[in-house]
């Protein structure tokens, strides 16, 4: 058995505007200002800013999202983008009064990327207990990308499990092994699998290693009825509808457009607290945990 919430989680629950895309807006051609970026830079280990107007938010989360399918982007863009991206979605999760104004403004190649990003965070928020503490976590870099990707793809030839699932499983529950922690129920690694559950499915494997935890997810997955049934395998995983409606979001736009996963693979850590979003930097290291207040008096967000 799994234990009961992802480790990360986001923003709060709200439906999705029902709008269909023939009632959206036409197509708006995004322009955005000049920026003098090192002007604008947030100090190290700080969340990226963000337009105060909604309208603004939206335009420049489209051209974010398009920066990041753009094979031109520069490697240092595309880490600013994604970052801004994630908090883009977090922010429009944590205010459904502002669905009215946002989603019109995205076109229409991007509303169902759009959609399922703001679902999902509000699936997970669903989830949340906000803390007044952090957690006892370290946050390192995960393995790289290439590696990450050949292992969802390894586990999926091996298992019959979709590689894009398991990379949605990924990210939620360690933003793709960037939290070296334990979970409150004991789940460990990058897969979080309780010792005694992952001993069944590792094949001898080492619950750390990011191919032994993702090999061993693909088999529990499968040997729950995968094949048959996603939602009930998953919902074995992390008994929570939110969890696998979260899942199901994130493994569909990577399905649809394989190249997501850059986007998801640049995100930070956050995590929900008393006093909002804390991003957790890579370089977090606490051995017992953090009054918010404490952590944010030395690390302004």
């Amino acid at each position: 058995m799994r234990r009961g919430a992802p480790l990360v989680l986001a923003a709060i629950l709200f439906a999705l505007v029902g709008c269909t895309e023939s009632e959206a807006a036409p197509p708006i051609t995004v322009v955005p200002a000049p920026v003098d970026e090192a002007a604008t830079a947030p100090p190290s280990g700080a969340q990226p800013r963000l337009a105060a107007d909604p309208a603004q938010l939206a335009d420049d989360l489209v051209a974010d999202e398009l920066a990041l399918r753009d094979p031109s982007t520069s490697e240092d863009a595309l880490g600013a983008a994604a970052r801004r991206q994630q908090a883009a979605y977090r922010a429009i999760g944590r205010h459904p009064e502002w669905d009215a104004t946002t989603r019109p403004r995205i076109p229409a190649s991007l509303l169902d990327v759009y959609d399922r990003n703001v679902d999902a965070r509000r699936q997970l928020a669903a989830m949340a207990e906000r803390k007044d503490t952090l957690p006892a976590w370290r946050i390192v870099p995960p393995a790289p990308a290439d590696q990450l990707l050949s292992y969802y793809h390894d586990a999926e030839s091996a298992s019959g499990v979709a590689w894009n699932y398991l990379a949605a499983i990924n990210l939620v529950e360690t933003r793709f092994g960037s939290i070296d922690g334990v979970s409150t129920a004991g789940a460990q690694g990058p897969m979080q699998f309780l010792p005694a559950t992952f001993a069944g499915y590792s094949d001898g494997g080492d619950i750390h290693s990011p191919r032994d935890s993702i090999m061993a997810a693909g088999r529990y997955l499968a040997a729950n009825g995968f094949a048959s049934d996603p939602n009930r395998a998953i919902y074995g995983y992390n008994h929570a509808n939110q969890y696998v409606q979260a899942v199901n979001d994130y493994s569909a736009v990577l399905a649809a457009d394989p190249a997501a996963f850059g986007g998801y693979y640049r995100w930070d850590v956050y995590y929900n607290t008393t006093d909002g979003d804390v991003l957790l930097p890579i370089g977090y290291d606490a051995a017992s945990r953090i009054p918010v207040a404490d952590y944010l008096a030395t690390h302004p967000q």
